[in-house]
């Protein structure tokens, strides 16, 4: 589809600047894409510096480009219709190098204009190109385009998208309600149908954070080594998987639907991540997987597990240097593309993009690691509310944890204002010689073998559970962390019920 929202002289200026200095494609800051340049002459043209700057040129001449195309005749022929020499030596003596960036931002926001446009979005609102007598407006519009980023302009009309979509979808409606207003039919609705999620996985975990529930924020966090993303995986499995393997019964056991997953990986590789996937899905140790080295039986429990994975709708996707826009993009993507509800996220830290990327927007340079690390914390508990869907993430710890008392946000490295946005708060640690001093009563009473793990859950809303400790057996070589049972900080056994969720047979889904 052609579009009117073409800009020919912002993109003879990008044009003639990077013929004239090439190394304007070596720019991180400047992207081109073939969209930029609507008219088949121009993408000739950019397109033969663009790739004889790929094949290693420094530097670009007609003799050069000309060269490029007599081995594509029908480009070539293109560009000798419109007199490409003649055109290319006109271009570079017209443009600046001084100009460069305002030209290539206009001619970026005319392709967002112009791809918008093409999927019959009506943007004459914002810049009506067929307007030629209102002087006034014509004005008003280009200062309004050439003061407003790529990214503002893409949010605006996003946000009119969503705007329709809350409105006539979704149903939305800003207006305040009456207090008692649906009261009666939300705790009958409670009555048939309480407020849980899927089930993590492991006992008792789910009496207390009622599983995994749909537009809520949780963080785990832990001391290097802990098994943070073992223990994540391992959730990710239990929600995604629908077949398990338990070495108790020596069998593979059902494990409920198979609910669409993500996990977005910010350090691992997807190697490291498929073998840690494939131990906790076969109970193998992944020692045994890395060197290939099986006991009896194993062999067979890990192509059982390879199969489990390839038909379930599990997937990973890797953000080694991330922006929040990227964070946003990823998880819309799998929502659109996979039906995915659940996010697994790992795990919260600061980037060079990120930093970049905040900077930019506030204007402040040398933003703490805690303003932005609490900046992520909120685009992601918004993230939940506007999908929702359901987030697990992690963080560090920070060197206080060695001593602590008390396991709380007190212990989060960077930002302990990361737990003001989050519905459940967990701090994973080793179980140390005091602790299991302490618990020698317990564990002789009620039979349990030490265990290697305690979980504190510092901050559970809606949860009756707080202030307590998981106490866990934990075989991180098979991501299986399996809680025993719970005390408070004084190491007194609480009473729990391991509560167990029913999971219903998800009919959309086609996995």
């Amino acid at each position: 589809m052609n579009s009117k929202y073409v800009d020919v002289a912002a993109i003879i200026q990008v044009i003639g600047n990077v013929y004239n200095n090439v190394s304007l494609l070596d720019n991180e800051n400047y992207h081109f894409n073939e969209e930029d340049f609507p008219n088949e002459f121009h993408k000739i043209i950019f397109g033969s510096i663009f790739n004889l700057h790929a094949l290693g040129a420094k530097e670009i001449t007609i003799n050069a480009i000309e060269d490029y195309l007599e081995q594509r005749p029908n480009k070539y022929a293109i560009y000798k219709l419109n007199k490409g020499a003649e055109y290319i030596q006109r271009v570079s003596e017209q443009t600046q190098l001084a100009t460069f960036d305002y030209y290539y931002q206009r001619m970026k926001k005319f392709t967002l204009l112009r791809m918008y446009d093409n999927c019959g979005i009506n943007i004459s609102s914002l810049y009506d190109i067929d307007n030629l007598l209102d002087s006034k407006k014509k004005q008003a519009q280009e200062d309004w385009l050439d003061n407003t980023s790529l990214d503002e302009i893409a949010d605006l009309i996003d946000k009119k998208i969503t705007d329709i979509r809350l409105k006539y979808v979704d149903d939305a409606d800003n207006a305040a309600s009456q207090a008692g207003e649906g009261a009666l039919e939300l705790v009958e609705r409670l009555k048939e149908t309480p407020e849980l999620g899927y089930p993590l996985f492991g006992p008792l975990i789910n009496t207390i954070t009622r599983g995994a529930r749909l537009k809520k924020f949780y963080l785990r966090s832990g001391a290097t080594g802990t098994g943070k993303t073992r223990a994540m995986i391992a959730d990710a499995c239990s929600i995604a998987c629908d077949e398990i393997y338990n070495s108790l019964e020596g069998r593979w056991e059902n494990n409920g639907t198979k609910e669409p997953v993500i996990f977005i990986s910010t350090e691992q590789e997807k190697d490291e991540i498929q073998t840690m996937m494939i131990a906790f899905l076969s109970d193998v140790d992944e020692e045994h997987i890395l060197t290939g080295e099986y006991a009896a039986g194993e062999w067979d429990r890990v192509l059982k597990a390879i199969q489990v994975l390839n038909s379930c709708p599990i997937y990973i996707e890797q953000l080694p240097d991330f922006s929040l826009k990227d964070i946003e993009n990823t998880i819309k993507r799998s929502i659109r593309e996979h039906g995915t509800k659940y996010i697994f996220f790992d795990y919260l830290h600061t980037s060079m993009k990120i930093l970049s990327e905040v900077t930019s927007k506030t204007g402040i340079k040398g933003l703490r690691e805690d303003n932005v690390l609490f900046m992520i914390s909120i685009k992601l508990k918004d993230i939940c509310n506007q999908y929702g869907v359901f987030i697990l993430t992690s963080t560090q710890l920070n060197a206080d944890y060695i001593t602590a008392q008390q396991y709380d946000q007190n212990l989060l490295r960077g930002a302990k204002a990361i737990a003001d946005k989050i519905d459940a708060g967990m701090i994973m640690l080793e179980t140390s010689q005091d602790d299991l001093k302490a618990l020698e009563p317990i564990l002789r009473k009620g039979g349990f073998e030490p265990p290697k793990m305690k979980i504190s859950i510092y901050k559970n809303r809606r949860g009756r559970y707080k202030d307590v400790l998981l106490w866990c057996r934990a075989n991180r070589g098979t991501c299986r962390i399996i809680p025993m049972f719970v005390t408070n900080y004084q190491y007194e056994l609480i009473p729990i019920q391991d509560l167990k969720i029913n999971v219903k047979p998800n009919p959309a889904s086609n996995f």
